[in-house]
């Protein structure tokens, strides 16, 4: 037995004995539960039910692993005319990547399935994924209870005008990274996932960048299936409070999205169905929970404007109407399985009833052309509203493991009165330009550009064009790696005007189009969620000719003899910079960059801007 497995063993120890028998193994260091019987109980198969789910039969204290789930889908599968199996891709460990698809259109079994199968006669469609972060499973095994109950019990009428797509198990590596230590801030199941992929990357965060093989074979399943409503199941991290099922978009309350009707929508229609649900069932919906300062909640809440490296945000800017979950991990399992049936289960029935409205403010949100455009944001000093907040007592106790302060919960409810909520405004906003010309030294860019269906035309042939073009003026790198990249941070750009030759093979990607923000948001020097600022240009932050001091010391002389203008500011550099002054090297690198020998590409940023 190695270290690591000793440590494993002692700790399992400690808690099986510290613990009342059939807790939970997080129980021992987690805040009290508020108890909870809610009226959604009664979804639970009874025992001798030959289609309990494997949750179910555990009491909820486990979740099923990749195997026995496929099992389980597999036969409901065989039992019914209304459930399919598709595998859509394969993980980096090669593991299959299933949908469960869930409709009554005829023939479900045979037919080729497609946007237009699975819309057929006036039906709308929903798409859950559970998963993308494996550890927080619960839409898992709700789905899994309500496609047995639409195949086998009282839910058959729920597909009657809606075809169900769910992904019970997004990132399947990390559903089998399991154990039971996983997130000791959740509470349950006992064998809990791991967040991030066999890569070691966070699959929510890259709907933009479509680095992992997951979310381009997603992506490719979305697009198939064009989806009317979709939504992305989580578990939170954070404070505790007494909302169990909490959910948000952009534009929720009314906060900024770039999909406006889409935003009313969600606000007008779905978010009062799904509340009234809830409640009725027995539970308490609430806003998505981002404290300013999680030591004390009292300071206000943050509604945030999600970028497109999440699911909620990329669904905002390319007018897909996305939701994002949020279960309350300190809510016990059984409660928040029940909670997330109750919201797609409704969910389904708001979609039959007013999915039209629906499609038609998606039309709505893609024949904008936004001019001036957002790329940028910040919380705003002003609150966009208040509310009552359902939260729970605590205290700060010293810890002497910390040696500072640290919040206990009390699991006593409280009402916040009051409370500031602050949400993000946009703070930074550039012109729509026409078009972005990538050059074919880019395949990689290219390629996720056409992964993400964004229309562009391919030079046939060499072509002249006088565009902008951005060098950076201040650049730095992160100091640490994010999602597999270095990022480029502190930088700021200034615009050249040239006409220059581009060789066939190079695109022209117009932004009149429904995914032109995406183009704009991906493409554009000034976007901080773009490709530059991940990091996929960092050659244009080297210089690749140099020249020698014996050669450009007396380049400078002449250079500084015979141009006053040149001589005044190298002057004035020395004045203002004494580190400057006293570096020979760099005072020999402001020569050659104002030389007609300095490198014309350095931090030129090699996609054209047409105005």
């Amino acid at each position: 037995m190695n270290v690591s497995d000793t440590i494993f063993a002692a700790a399992l120890i400690f808690l099986v004995t510290v613990m009342p028998v059939h807790a939970g193994v997080n129980d021992a260091i987690l805040p009290p539960p508020l108890p909870w019987h809610g009226a959604s109980e009664r979804l639970i198969a009874d025992a001798d039910d030959p289609w309990r789910t494997p949750a179910e039969a555990s009491n909820f204290a486990t979740t099923p692993d990749y195997d026995q789930t496929i099992a389980y889908v597999q036969r409901l599968a065989r039992s019914s005319p209304l459930i399919r199996l598709v595998t859509y891709g394969h993980t980096p460990q090669g593991r299959p990547m299933v949908a469960v698809i869930v409709s009554s259109i005829s023939n479900l079994k045979n037919t080729k399935l497609d946007a237009g199968v699975l819309h057929a006669g006036g039906r709308h469609v929903l798409f859950a994924q559970a998963g993308i972060h494996a550890g927080e499973i619960d839409g898992k095994d709700a789905g899994l209870m309500l496609i047995r109950d639409i195949a086998h019990g009282a839910a058959r009428s729920l597909v009657d005008q809606v075809s169900f797509v769910f992904v019970p198990m997004y990132n399947a590596d990390g559903h089998e990274q399991a154990r039971a230590f996983n997130r000791p801030n959740q509470r349950g199941p006992d064998n809990q996932g791991w967040r991030t992929n066999a890569r070691n990357l966070n699959l929510n965060r890259d709907y933009a960048k479509l680095d992992a093989v997951e979310s381009r074979a997603q992506l490719a399943l979305i697009q198939l299936v064009m989806p009317d409503l979709s939504f992305d199941l989580h578990v939170t991290d954070g404070i505790d409070y007494q909302y169990d099922i909490t959910y948000g978009f952009n534009g929720r309350d009314g906060g900024y999205a770039r999909s406006p009707s889409i935003a009313r929508w969600l606000n007008l229609v779905l978010k009062p169905g799904l509340d009234h649900a809830l409640g009725a069932e027995g539970h308490l919906p609430g806003p998505l929970i981002f404290a300013i300062d999680e030591n004390k909640p009292d300071q206000g809440l943050v509604a945030s404007i999600t970028g497109p490296k999440f699911s909620d945000g990329f669904g905002d800017l390319v007018h897909r109407p996305s939701v994002l979950v949020e279960n309350h991990s300190l809510k016990p399992y059984r409660q928040r399985v029940l909670g997330t049936y109750v919201l797609l289960a409704e969910s389904m029935r708001v979609l039959a009833r007013d999915g039209q409205s629906l499609k038609d403010a998606m039309s709505s949100d893609r024949n904008l052309r936004p001019d001036p455009i957002a790329v940028g944001f910040s919380l705003d000093k002003s609150p966009i509203r208040k509310i009552d907040f359902a939260g729970i007592a605590y205290d700060m106790v010293k810890s002497p493991v910390s040696g500072r302060p640290e919040v206990r919960w009390l699991g006593q409810p409280v009402t916040i009165p009051d409370l500031p909520v602050y949400a993000e405004v946009p703070v930074q906003e550039i012109a729509r330009a026409r078009a972005y010309w990538v050059p074919p030294t880019r395949p990689d860019i290219i390629e996720r550009l056409t992964l993400h269906g964004i229309r562009f035309e391919v030079l046939k042939s060499d072509r002249s064009q006088r565009l902008a073009h951005a060098r950076l003026s201040t650049a730095r790198l992160a100091d640490h790696t994010f999602e597999g990249h270095v990022m480029l941070s502190d930088y700021s750009v200034a615009y050249e005007i040239k006409t220059s030759v581009w060789p066939a093979g190079s695109i022209r990607v117009a932004t009149d189009q429904p995914l032109g923000d995406l183009a704009i948001v991906l493409l554009d020097a000034q976007s901080r969620e773009g490709f530059l600022t991940w990091g996929f240009f960092p050659e244009i932050l080297q210089r690749t000719e140099y020249v020698e001091g014996y050669a450009l010391a007396p380049l400078g002389e002449q250079m500084l003899a015979h141009d006053p203008d040149l001589a005044r500011m190298f002057s004035e550099k020395l004045n203002s910079d004494p580190a400057f002054a006293m570096d020979p090297e760099a005072r020999l690198t402001w020569i050659y960059a104002h030389s007609p020998y300095a490198d014309p590409n350095y931090l030129l940023y090699p996609i054209g801007r047409e105005p």
